[in-house]
């Protein structure tokens, strides 16, 4: 197994302005924020995902990057197979599959098993969840942690411990710059809510797209000023920018008098 941290070198992706005029001072400026390259070997958000190469359940992977192409990604680790709580969150995750897919966000798992102990554990897997479903998304292989490692999902200096150690449930959401735009970390006894990591998948989209943010609880946010599921302007986004392409966008007032909070009905992005 092979790691690699080479970003991938094309042009800005289209998914920055598709849709939507661009914002001068908006999504490109605010990513700017992000440095690409850790300076201590730490993932942050704004860090090229790490490249690798691995065995999966539908046949070699080469590149990761390559196979996630110019979608978005995610990239969904378990600590091990013929584990509880996995089973049901790869359930969940399947049920999920077909609106990732609408959204042009391709999943892959990872696990510290090999191939073939991922294959019998997805038979275990089908036949506890309730639904009748397909597991159509990689299950990687990492026996030796490497792509665990480069991940920090756990300390390498752990790797020759006696068992092995498992890794965290962690969540990667990769842009089509391969950057990595959001991480969550759980513990092995606490299991995952597909729900929320699709709504952050959307999130994501609609600001990288339009120069937004989604405010918490989005979309259930602001209704009581009749403005649900609006978003947020990019603090980046200058007020001339703003008068240009939000025109329509809301200030709110508030004690500082600093104007901050401005919004924007999803419906005029």
């Amino acid at each position: 197994m092979t790691i690699s941290r080479a970003a991938a070198s094309r042009p800005v992706s289209a998914v920055y302005s598709r849709g939507f005029a661009s914002v001068p001072s908006g999504t490109e400026t605010y990513n700017k924020l992000y440095p690409e390259k850790s300076s201590d070997g730490v993932l942050r958000l704004g860090n090229i995902a790490p490249d690798f190469a691995a065995d999966t359940t539908q046949g070699r992977m080469e590149s990761f990057h390559s196979w996630l192409g110019d979608s978005w990604g995610i990239l969904f680790s378990h600590p091990a197979d013929f584990t509880p709580v996995c089973t049901t969150e790869i359930g969940r995750v399947a049920l999920k599959y077909d609106w990732l897919m609408e959204h042009d966000c391709k999943i892959a798992t990872l696990s510290v098993d090999p191939v073939d102990s991922h294959d019998a554990w997805l038979k275990d897997v089908v036949a506890h969840c309730e639904n009748n479903i397909d597991i159509k998304f990689p299950i990687i292989a990492d026996p030796d942690r490497s792509i665990s490692v480069a991940y920090n999902m756990f300390d390498p200096g752990n790797l020759d411990d006696e068992g092995l150690p498992l890794t965290i449930r962690a969540v990667f959401i990769i842009d089509p710059e391969k950057k990595i735009k959001l991480i969550l970390n759980y513990p092995a006894s606490v299991g995952r809510n597909m729900d929320e990591i699709c709504r952050c998948v959307e999130a994501l989209q609609l600001s990288a797209k339009s120069s937004v943010a989604t405010p918490a609880n989005w979309p259930n946010n602001h209704e009581s000023i009749g403005m649900k599921g609006s978003v947020f302007l990019l603090p980046t986004v200058t007020d001339e920018d703003a008068k240009a392409h939000f025109p329509k966008h809301k200030t709110c007032q508030v004690p500082s008098g600093k104007e901050y909070l401005r919004l924007v009905d999803k419906s005029e992005l």
